[in-house]
C-alpha cells in the first residue's frame, strides 16, 4: 500500500509500505475512505517533537471494513466505520466512565499510521462504530473529521461546562477550536467568543455559532473578554492550542468558578501554582475520549444536523501529502483532507 512516512522536520513522504494482516484476533483491516493530516502532526513536521527515525503518520481515519479477526463481533466487512485516534476495549473500568483514550489497554493509532491506503485497526469491537449504511460521499469529511478533531472539540466543551446561560470564549481557531464553536452551540451555550486573527476562520466560526470574534491575544485578548462579560471572564473557556501562553490565556479569561477545557497538546506548559490556587477555576482535559462520543456525533452527522466537514478547506490525493503539510505549516489551509 501507499502511506505517509515522516522523515525529519519538513521531510514528508508518500512510499510504499507493507499491507496491513490482522495480528490479533481483535484486530480489523479498513480501507481508507478518507484521512487528514492534523494540527499535532505540525510539531514533529515543524521539529518541535523529535522523530526516531522515519515515522509512519496519521491517526484519524474513516473507511470501509475489509478484514476482521476471528474474535470481532460487532462490525464485519463491508461497514463503513469511524474510531478513534486511540484505540480502546472500551470494557475495562476507565472505558465504562467515558474515558477510553485512557484505556488500560489503549493503542495509539498514530503509531500504525492511518495516512495510507489500508489501516490494521485494534481491539476493532471496542473503538471502531459503523455508520447506518455506507454515507453519502459529501459526508465523508464530516465523519472523518468525527475520528479526531469533531470528537475533541466536543469533549473540549463538555470539560469547560458549556451549556445553557453559558459564555464560552474559545482560545485556538484551527479545526478543533473551530469545531469547538460547533459544539458549544449544539450544548446550549448563550454566547461563543471565538478568538482568532483569521478572516476565513472568523467566518466559519461564525457559521458553527460564534456571536463575538475577538482578535486580541495573550493579555489584551483577557482584557477582551473580560470586557464583554462585564468584568468577570467567561463561564467557560476551551484551550484548543497547547502553548504556555495559550493556557494562561485561557485560564486567565476564565472566570471565578468557570471552567476550562484544554485539548491543546501540551508543549512545555508551567501553571504558576499561585495564579492557580487563586484563580477559583476548574480544569479539565487531555487526550480526548472520542470513543465516548461517536454514537451521538454519527447521529448528527447522519441527519445533517451539523456538518464539521467544513473544516477541511483543502482537499489532496493522498500522493500529495506533501503539499498538504507545507499548506497547513504556512496557515494556506485550516486542515486538509487526504483521499487514498
Amino acid at each position: 500500500m501507499r502511506g505517509v512516512m515522516m522523515y525529519g522536520p519538513r521531510d514528508v513522504r508518500v512510499e510504499d509500505r507493507p499491507d496491513p494482516i490482522i495480528q490479533q484476533p481483535t484486530d480489523a483491516i479498513i480501507r481508507l475512505s478518507a484521512t487528514c493530516v492534523c494540527g499535532s502532526d505540525l510539531w514533529p513536521y515543524r521539529g518541535q517533537d523529535k522523530l526516531d527515525g522515519p515515522t509512519p503518520m496519521g491517526h484519524e481515519y474513516a473507511g470501509v471494513v475489509e478484514e476482521i479477526g476471528s474474535a470481532v463481533t460487532t462490525v464485519k466487512p463491508g461497514d463503513f466505520v469511524i474510531g478513534s485516534f486511540f484505540a480502546s476495549d472500551n470494557t475495562c473500568e476507565i472505558c465504562r466512565a467515558g474515558y477510553q483514550s485512557r484505556c488500560v489497554h489503549a493503542e495509539l493509532m498514530g503509531a500504525i499510521g492511518t495516512q495510507s491506503e489500508l489501516a490494521r485497526v485494534p481491539l476493532a469491537d471496542g473503538t471502531l462504530v459503523a455508520t447506518p449504511g455506507l454515507p453519502d460521499a459529501d459526508l465523508i469529511p464530516s465523519f472523518l473529521a468525527a475520528s479526531d478533531v469533531l470528537g475533541t472539540g466536543w469533549f473540549a466543551a463538555v470539560a469547560a461546562a458549556a451549556g445553557p446561560g453559558k459564555t464560552v470564549a474559545v482560545v485556538g481557531d484551527g479545526a478543533v477550536g473551530l469545531l469547538g464553536v460547533l459544539a458549544a452551540r449544539q450544548l446550549g451555550a448563550e454566547r461563543i467568543i471565538a478568538m482568532s486573527r483569521h478572516e476565513p476562520r472568523q467566518q466559519l466560526a461564525l457559521e458553527y455559532g460564534a456571536t463575538d470574534i475577538v482578535t486580541e491575544r495573550g493579555d489584551a485578548g483577557v482584557a477582551r473578554v473580560k470586557e464583554l462579560t462585564g468584568g468577570y471572564g467567561a463561564h467557560s473557556v476551551i484551550e484548543a492550542v497547547g502553548t504556555q501562553e495559550s493556557m494562561m490565556q485561557a485560564i486567565r479569561a476564565t472566570r471565578a468558578g468557570g471552567h476550562v477545557g484544554y485539548v491543546g497538546v501540551a508543549h512545555d506548559v508551567s501553571l504558576p501554582g499561585d495564579e492557580l490556587f487563586f484563580s477559583g477555576v476548574h480544569l479539565h482535559g487531555g487526550p480526548a475520549p472520542v470513543r465516548h462520543y461517536l454514537p451521538t456525533l454519527i447521529d448528527l452527522i447522519t441527519r445533517r444536523e451539523i456538518d464539521p466537514g467544513k473544516v477541511f478547506d483543502l482537499d489532496l490525493p493522498l500522493s500529495d501529502a506533501a503539499k498538504a503539510y507545507e499548506a497547513m505549516d504556512q496557515r494556506q489551509a485550516i486542515k486538509a483532507l487526504l483521499r487514498p
